[in-house]
């Protein structure tokens, strides 16, 4: 008789356990959830963070700009850093590291690794008051110490032997633009099987320039692969399903790539200077290309391609400079923080397009979560848009592609995927 009450009592405080239970996971949202936004804490193990080398925060809401001063850490009185992220996220999944103005000193792990992207942990919102941003604490153990140019030479070395497929020359180039104007880097120029053969010594070629040169021949460390450039015109040429072409990797100035990159005004608190960095290869770097290699000079022979900011300084200079560039592979074109208006607003008044134009974009541009599918959306949206204005401008559809791969990503992985397309699209036979 005794046996009953004492199971309803075991049941009663298991309904009253499951209905609290249920009730907490109701209230554990996603800070990006939160209107009033929320308050990154980041304890610095290392001990290298300080005012001359303060901690960033970049992520997939800056475009991985891993030195925008506006997402730029606090240093604290108790040692620690600090940032308010306080814009409306609409639920968007953010992704992120830190990294302390460059992705050469992006965050470690305790063996020394670069660590997968971050995402941020679930908050209670039932303890939040009205208005009130959740603090999420964090740390980074460790931040890698970039080597200098000395040690570089002798430890990986700028001069060894590439490793590539075919044949790659470097060429010093001197000045750039902004920041980035007393930066002597190397051009890298792929030529073509055959080039050196004699009987190919009055023999000119088609021409490829491609921003973001680090990582169009070689994987760099800490990025996830390379563009394959060289296997993928090593292949098309030797199949015969394009011709002989040359390919220009034009790297980037380090940590002022966004300044040197952003053509259309500024993003954040940085002022674009992509026009005086066409300037400067106008003036430096194709004239050089052209006296060394033998590379046809005319636009109708010249192509100029990129990726995410690459791609849109591919898309200004096949625009801005249309009797240089007659082709372009615009890949990953980001949108930046006011969603295109300033880059439409240019297009529109644009009165030259290229004669050939490649628009490649993936279906998961800013990650793979649920949340991001609106996101994402508007990324297909605005290559179409971009593709459609093209058209109004008087490129014919057979001189247009617009390639949406739903599953890709922004990466250099997915620009190697579509690269052969690109290829074969604006110098097939």
């Amino acid at each position: 008789m005794l046996a009953r009450p004492r199971i309803c009592t075991v049941l009663v405080l298991l309904q009253l356990c499951l209905a609290s239970g249920i009730s907490w996971a109701q209230d554990m949202v996603k800070p990006e959830s939160l209107e009033q936004g929320f308050v990154l804490v980041v304890k610095d193990q290392s001990g290298k963070a300080n005012k001359d080398n303060p901690i960033y925060f970049a992520s997939s809401i800056n475009g991985w700009n891993p030195a925008d001063p506006e997402y730029l850490l606090s240093g604290r009185s108790d040692t620690r850093w600090q940032i308010v992220i306080d814009e409306n996220l609409q639920g968007v999944s953010v992704q992120f590291k830190f990294t302390q103005g460059g992705w050469d000193r992006e965050e470690l792990d305790a063996e020394g690794n670069s660590i997968p992207n971050r995402s941020l942990p679930l908050v209670d919102a039932s303890k939040l008051g009205d208005g009130e941003r959740p603090i999420i604490e964090l740390e980074v153990v460790d931040f890698r110490v970039p080597m200098s140019l000395a040690d570089q030479v002798r430890e990986s070395g700028f001069y060894r032997e590439l490793e590539v497929t075919g044949d790659v020359h470097r060429m010093q180039v001197q000045s750039g633009s902004g920041a980035s104007e007393s930066v002597t880097r190397d051009l890298l120029i792929w030529t073509p099987p055959g080039y050196d053969d004699p009987e190919n010594a009055e023999r000119d070629y088609p021409v490829l320039y491609m921003f973001d040169g680090q990582n169009i021949f070689e994987q760099l460390p800490g990025l996830p692969d390379e563009w394959h450039a060289d296997e993928t015109a090593m292949k098309l040429v030797q199949s015969g399903e394009i011709e002989p072409i040359i390919i220009v990797g034009i790297p980037h100035g380090g940590v002022n790539r966004l300044e040197e990159y952003l053509p259309f005004g500024r993003y954040s608190s940085t002022e674009g200077r992509g026009d005086e960095t066409m300037a400067w290869m106008l003036r430096e770097v194709k004239p050089k290309i052209e006296r060394a290699f033998r590379v046809r000079s005319g636009r109708e022979s010249t192509a100029i391609g990129g990726a995410s900011l690459g791609g849109a300084m591919a898309l200004y200079a096949s625009t801005a400079y249309p009797e240089h560039f007659g082709m372009a592979i615009v890949e990953s074109l980001p949108m930046m923080g006011d969603e295109g208006k300033a880059t439409e607003e240019y297009l529109v008044g644009v009165n030259t397009w290229p004669d050939k134009i490649f628009i490649g974009m993936g279906g998961r541009e800013v990650g793979n979560d649920e949340s991001n599918q609106e996101r994402n959306a508007m990324y297909r949206k605005w290559a179409q848009r971009v593709d459609r204005l093209a058209g109004r401008a008087g490129v014919p559809d057979s001189n247009r592609k617009l390639m949406i791969v739903p599953t890709a990503t922004h990466n250099e992985s997915a620009w190697a995927d579509r690269f052969d397309n690109a290829l074969r699209f604006l110098f097939g036979k």
